[in-house]
């Protein structure tokens, strides 16, 4: 199951169809599919399966509640978002903070986040925003911060995914860690090929016996650089091995 199956996008007293339409389409492409809708001033419609742009089937599957009460109740962590300064100072994030706070609640099974969402025009009322654990703002242009509500789904959508992403990444870097933990062969046994492989060059002719320091030193060099594994030293040591056995 992925994380994101524990988000929830509430949108509070929606007045266009279209806008529903739009964010469902926001929330499909970043891989969310819980929607809930809060007394929607009209019900999703054609024109919202329309802009859903092949992103219907989370309209259709779309929760209604009454109230923000009823969408939140089953949730452990309640962010809402807010564009306007309040009198009632509140924990703050940025989006990617928000992101970040988001899935580290969903990983644990049983959690439930709800990200709420106001009326387009007034956003969420005091009352609503005192019903979040944290408030996040996407700090836009202040020339023109002029974000349609689907934008504004689009942009925190965005952050709740790639923060899924960087935690998927190092619980995968994690497990392959752990898969790959490599054995690496004792000092005792590295030097037991370093007289193996002195011996042998010796027998070839490679080295000259009255001055093999030079180039076993290089070698010892390489090898050390390398850090072979003790898989890399069994093969090594059966090829001198199997040289050994042709010149005899």
């Amino acid at each position: 199951m992925s994380y994101l199956d524990n988000v929830k996008i509430v949108l509070v007293e929606t007045s266009h169809t279209g806008n529903m339409g739009s964010a469902a389409r926001a929330m499909k492409t970043m891989g969310l599919t819980n929607l809930c809708l809060v007394n929607p001033v009209i019900k999703p419609d054609s024109q919202s399966i329309s802009l859903a742009a092949g992103a219907s089937d989370i309209i259709k599957n779309a929760q209604i509640f009454s109230s923000l009460e009823h969408a939140i109740a089953d949730c452990t962590l309640v962010i809402g978002t807010s564009a306007r300064s309040r009198s009632l100072q509140w924990p703050h994030l940025t989006p990617k903070t928000c992101g970040d706070k988001i899935i580290q609640e969903a990983t644990n099974t049983y959690a439930k986040v709800a990200l709420v969402f106001g009326r387009e025009r007034v956003g969420l009322t005091n009352e609503e925003l005192q019903k979040c654990h944290y408030h996040v703002g996407i700090p836009a242009n202040p020339d023109y911060s002029s974000l349609n509500l689907a934008m504004s789904v689009q942009v925190l959508c965005y952050e709740i995914r790639m923060s899924m992403l960087n935690i998927e990444n190092n619980i995968s870097e994690q497990k392959n860690a752990n898969l790959s933990e490599t054995e690496f062969p004792i000092d005792a046994d590295i030097e037991r090929f370093y007289q193996h492989l002195e011996q042998t060059l010796l027998k070839t002719g490679f080295i000259n016996a009255n001055h093999p320091g030079q180039i076993m030193g290089r070698l010892r060099r390489l090898f050390t650089r390398a850090r072979i594994e003790q898989q890399e030293l069994n093969i090594l040591r059966g090829i001198l091995t199997s040289i050994d056995k042709t010149l005899r």
